[in-house]
């Protein structure tokens, strides 16, 4: 390996450096309490070797955000070479909670703080949620599909959009903040979030294609 190799070596290292210690600290005392500086006490460099790489935490949390939703996307990799469009759906909503769950860090990031947006609208006067509208927008194509093919009951694409997310992430966001102990053993989670995920799918289903 030769010198520039190696520069950009460690580069990258330094720059996995300051986001893995920005999100432990960021999940640990808040985004409003954690400073620069506090960032470079824990990887045990200088503010400055920071702003090297991020001009403010703002891009630091953005470039976190981002990192969320491509990990996202390694989970729904193989979901567009399913053809039947409600098989599709039904492991876009498997896949988000199997995510949710194996990356909750990520996942009060992407969707639960509310500092990701603000920094959105600090780093963008449109403040485009992109990565954001990507995957929803996938979601909705998805069940438009489904409906344009008679397999479920059609209507308000993004009314029905809503309500399959908001019913994936409510499950998510009650078992990542340990709340589902109250209604099944923690070992039986994953089971009923998928029985909810179906029945709910199959509320949306057109008789003729129930089995």
């Amino acid at each position: 390996m030769g010198i520039t190799e190696r520069k950009e070596k460690q580069k990258l290292e330094i720059r996995k450096m300051i986001l893995d210690a920005s999100m432990k600290l960021f999940m640990e005392q808040g985004f409003e309490n954690v400073s620069i500086r506090k960032i470079a006490d824990l990887i045990e460099y200088s503010p400055t070797t920071v702003y090297l790489y991020f001009k403010d935490k703002n891009e630091i949390l953005f470039n976190l955000h981002e990192m969320g939703f491509q990990k996202m996307a390694e989970y729904n990799a193989d979901l567009w070479t399913i053809k039947n469009p409600l098989i599709r759906l039904a492991k876009m909503g498997e896949y988000y909670i199997r995510f949710g769950l194996e990356n909750p860090a990520f996942y009060e990031l992407m969707f639960i703080l509310k500092a990701p947006m603000e920094a959105l609208e600090a780093l963008d006067a449109n403040c485009e949620w992109k990565s954001g509208d990507l995957a929803l927008g996938k979601l909705k194509e998805t069940i438009k599909e489904c409906m344009d093919k008679g397999l479920i009951e059609k209507g308000d694409v993004d009314a029905v959009a809503m309500s399959i997310w908001s019913m994936v992430h409510g499950m998510v966001a009650l078992a990542i903040r340990d709340r589902f102990d109250k209604l099944v053993p923690k070992d039986q989670m994953v089971a009923m979030m998928q029985r909810g995920l179906t029945w709910q799918l199959n509320s949306l289903e057109i008789s003729d294609n129930k089995t």
